[in-house]
């Protein structure tokens, strides 16, 4: 084994030589003023409690069908989510704050579910992953309902199944609604705003798979 003495870098040396003459009191005049605009960052609470919530979500261990198979590959080490502080999910509604609906919801599930919602704390998010949880996809009959008529959804990830980076991105997006910057929606992004193609005299339907009143086409 061979042990070699380097000297430090420059840079590193004056930082150190600058923290310690702010220690005793001798960093003075511009460099003192410099020395607090480089290293001192000024922020609010409501910033800084942003920012704690939204880089350290606690999961609910919870699935419901085939997408939470994919749900629990997000902790694994090829995706490895404890990157953003979010690998820690929880056994107890009591510890969580983040809910994943990973399947289709039964009509008989969805009281339950929002009985576990509603012992979470607060405040709390809940992600709808998947076609059938968001629109019941595939199975789309009598037996099951979305997520948006029981649950205040804040995140939708499309897909059956949604792959894990597509869960990733989703959650990543429910982070900068909480810090308070959302992403530009694609409207805003590409200057589109305005653009809507909507009859004059009409307005737009809810949803684009539910008749108007007194409407039977295709009856």
């Amino acid at each position: 084994m061979e042990v070699r003495r380097e000297s430090l870098p420059s840079d590193l040396r004056v930082r150190q030589l600058q923290a310690r003459d702010l220690l005793r009191g001798d960093l003075e005049g511009e460099d003192l003023e410099r020395h607090v605009e480089e290293r001192v960052m000024t922020t609010t609470l409501d910033r800084a409690v942003a920012w704690a919530r939204g880089n350290s979500f606690f999961p609910l261990t919870f699935g419901l069908a085939c997408c939470a198979i994919e749900m629990m590959s997000i902790v694994g080490a090829r995706l490895d989510i404890a990157r953003f502080g979010f690998e820690a999910f929880r056994a107890s509604p009591r510890q969580a704050d983040l809910i994943i609906l990973s399947g289709r919801v039964s009509i008989k599930m969805a009281p339950v579910i929002r009985r576990i919602y509603d012992q979470m704390l607060d405040p709390k998010w809940a992600i709808s992953m998947g076609a059938c949880c968001s629109s019941m996809g595939v199975f789309n009959n009598y037996a099951l309902v979305p997520a948006d008529k029981f649950l205040p959804v804040s995140v939708h990830v499309p897909g059956c199944p949604p792959r894990p980076e597509a869960l990733a991105h989703g959650i990543l997006r429910l982070r900068s609604q909480v810090l308070g910057d959302p992403p530009a929606g694609w409207r805003e992004r590409y200057e589109a705003t305005g653009t809507e193609e909507v009859l004059a005299g009409e307005a737009p339907s809810p949803a684009i798979n539910v008749f108007e009143p007194g409407d039977t086409a295709g009856a």
